[in-house]
C-alpha cells in the first residue's frame, strides 16, 4: 500500500495548529506489521526533609506525542534516481526552509503522515535514518528503507491564560539569563514594540523581574496586533532582568540523521 508525508511551510503567525503553504509530499510504499506511537507526561516529586515517606508527585504536563514509521522506496523496475531524490527530501525535512530563514525565524518543514484514512498530528521530523539496500551496476541506489520519527508540534488546543485573562497562547518560551521582553518580541514576531502586549498577556507588571526558568506564554501575532496595549513609535527598551541564582542554559538539540549503505547487488 502507498502512503505519503505531506510537507508544509511553518505557520506565519506563530500558531501551532495550522501549517503554512504546501511544500509538496513524499510518496512511499508502506505496509507495516505494527505502528509505534508514544505519549508521555512529566511528573516531579519534591524532596522532603525530616520524613521517612516520599512526597506526593506533582503533575507538570504532557510531553509531545512521537510516531516512528518505516518507509520503503523501490525503483528496481525503472532504475532511475527517484529513490535518491526521495531520501534527500527526507533529509531536507531536518533543516530550515529558505522562506523561514529569510523571515529570520528558522524552522524545518512541518509534516503530516497520511495512510488510507489515517492522518497523523501536525509534526516535525526529529530523526531520519536511511539504508540503501540495492544498487545498479553503475552504483545508483534503487532501493532504500528509511526510519523516520515524527514529533508532535502541539498538544491540546491552547486555552486562555487564567492569570491575566489574556489571549490564547500558541507558544511557550522558557526564560534564560539575559532575556528581555523586547528581545523575545523581536525574535518571535520581528517587532520589539510588541513587548508591552506580551507583558500584558502574561500579567507582567515589572519587566525587570523576569526569573530564569519561568515560562512565558506567547500569543499569535494576529492577537497581539489587535491588543490595545501595543505601543507604536520608537521602542522603549525594557530594563534587563536580573537573574537570581545559577542558571542552567538549555541545550539546543539538532535532528539526528544517519546513512547506511549495504553491499551493491549487481
Amino acid at each position: 500500500m502507498h502512503a505519503s508525508l505531506k510537507m508544509n511551510e511553518p505557520s506565519t503567525d506563530g500558531a501551532l495548529d495550522k501549517a503554512g503553504p504546501s511544500l509538496g509530499e513524499i510518496a512511499f510504499q508502506f505496509n507495516p506489521k505494527e505502528l509505534a506511537l508514544t505519549k508521555t507526561v512529566s511528573w516531579t516529586r519534591p524532596t522532603t526533609k525530616g520524613t521517612n515517606r516520599a512526597s506526593p508527585p506533582q503533575f507538570q504536563g504532557p510531553q509531545p506525542s512521537k510516531l516512528t514509521i518505516e518507509m520503503f522506496f523501490d525503483a528496481s523496475d525503472t532504475h532511475d534516481d527517484s529513490v535518491v531524490k526521495n531520501v534527500e527530501k527526507l533529509f531536507e525535512c531536518c533543516v530550515p526552509t529558505p522562506t523561514s530563514l529569510a523571515a529570520k525565524k528558522a524552522s524545518p518543514p512541518w509534516v503530516q503522515f497520511r495512510w488510507g484514512g489515517l492522518t497523523s498530528f501536525l509534526a516535525y521530523v526529529s530523526t531520519v535514518s536511511a539504508k540503501y539496500t540495492l544498487f545498479t551496476a553503475e552504483g545508483l541506489p534503487i532501493r532504500a528503507t528509511c526510519s523516520v520519527t515524527l514529533e508532535e508540534l502541539a498538544g491540546a488546543p491552547p486555552k486562555t491564560n487564567p492569570t491575566s485573562g489574556g489571549q490564547a497562547p500558541h507558544r511557550e518560551h522558557v526564560l534564560v539569563s539575559g532575556d528581555t521582553l523586547p528581545a523575545i518580541a523581536y525574535r518571535e514576531y520581528g517587532d520589539p514594540g510588541l513587548w508591552r502586549a506580551v507583558a500584558a498577556a502574561n500579567g507582567i507588571d515589572d519587566p525587570t523581574r523576569l526569573r530564569p526558568g519561568g515560562r512565558l506564554l506567547l500569543p499569535a501575532q494576529s492577537d497581539l496586533l489587535h491588543d490595545p496595549g501595543r505601543r507604536s513609535g520608537p521602542v522603549e527598551q525594557a530594563p534587563p532582568s536580573t537573574p537570581s541564582g545559577p542558571v542552567e542554559q538549555p541545550t539546543a538539540g539538532l535532528p539526528a540523521r544517519t546513512l547506511e549503505v549495504a553491499d551493491a547487488v549487481r
